[in-house]
């Protein structure tokens, strides 16, 4: 029973953030503002703490109050409180004069008021943009409809994270590149850079990655370092490189292990104190000399240059 009252309180406040966050998102596309993230969630979690100390359901950013608010001229969060002072009148004072309203009417307003806050110039868009995003709105929309809400929404995040993911990995993996000489120029070098690896005729591998490592780059680390048998140093360059995953530490190890069995050299090119605390606590640092590590391209060229001269 706990266990169920806990998982039900997670999935209920994830989706009361992605909506709160949603309103607010809507909310910045129509006044052109910019909301604070932080703030929002913060408020709302604060209120739904003092709601449930009296026994109240919990609340989340309401779209089609929000956007009614702003359609009528409303810019401050002033109106938000109004609203819920006059639906609190409304129940507790004239309760009387909205009881015999039949329940149809009020679907039908609420149904009309949905409609008008489509944004229908993206949903006529929408499969121009993006196919596998127009099918995850329109199955979210559907399982809401006719399974449940709690459902629609942690499916639906889940696939747009494992689409996000995929398609992460599939750009990081081009920036996982490895030469060894200097025509490719998608390897930012200097003119002196490019001399110096020109100058090892093929016998150095540069293997250069940038942007952020995470678990998706160790395919394409290891589909690049296959061939390093055919060379006698391997330069690895992590200039560019901010951060980098357990993963991403493993596939490096083993890279510089492969090299060292096929007895090639092996270069760590790593300025930046931040990854090179990362590797030493993956164990990695600890495999290349202490003398074949460097801060600078150029240093390591030179070194590279002369092992295979």
């Amino acid at each position: 029973m706990f266990t169920e009252m806990v998982i039900d309180a997670l999935v209920l406040g994830t989706l009361g953030c992605i909506d709160t966050l949603l309103t607010a998102v809507i909310g910045d596309s129509l006044t052109r503002k910019e909301h604070d993230s932080d703030k929002e969630l913060r408020g709302q979690g604060l209120a739904n703490l003092l709601a449930g100390l009296f026994g109240a359901l919990p609340g989340a950013g309401a779209t089609m109050g929000t956007v009614t608010n702003i359609q009528v001229g409303a810019r401050s969060p002033l109106s938000g409180v109004i609203r819920a002072l006059v639906l609190m009148l409304v129940v507790l004072v004239a309760s009387g004069l909205t009881e015999p309203i039949p329940m149809a009417v009020l679907a039908g307003i609420a149904v009309y008021v949905g409609f008008n806050i489509l944004d229908w110039s993206f949903i006529q868009r929408a499969h121009k943009v993006s196919i596998p995003g127009m099918a995850i709105m329109y199955g979210v929309m559907l399982l809401t409809v006719f399974v449940d809400l709690i459902v629609a929404v942690g499916l639906g995040v889940f696939i747009s994270n494992i689409i996000i993911i995929e398609r992460l990995s599939r750009e990081q993996a081009r920036q996982v590149k490895a030469i060894s000489d200097a025509d490719d120029d998608d390897v930012p070098l200097t003119d002196v850079e490019k001399a110096l690896l020109d100058k090892s005729q093929g016998k150095v591998l540069f293997f250069y990655l940038s942007g952020p490592m995470i678990f998706s780059v160790s395919k394409a680390i290891s589909r690049q370092h296959s061939s390093i048998s055919d060379y006698q140093a391997m330069i690895l360059d992590l200039t560019d490189v901010p951060m980098i995953d357990v993963t991403v530490g493993l596939a490096l190890e083993n890279a510089i292990k492969d090299a060292q069995d096929a007895n090639c050299h092996v270069y760590l090119l790593c300025p930046h104190d931040k990854i090179r605390q990362q590797l030493d606590k993956f164990h990695v640092i600890d495999l290349v000399p202490d003398d074949n590590i460097f801060t600078q391209r150029e240093a390591a060229l030179e070194a590279a240059h002369v092992a295979t001269a």
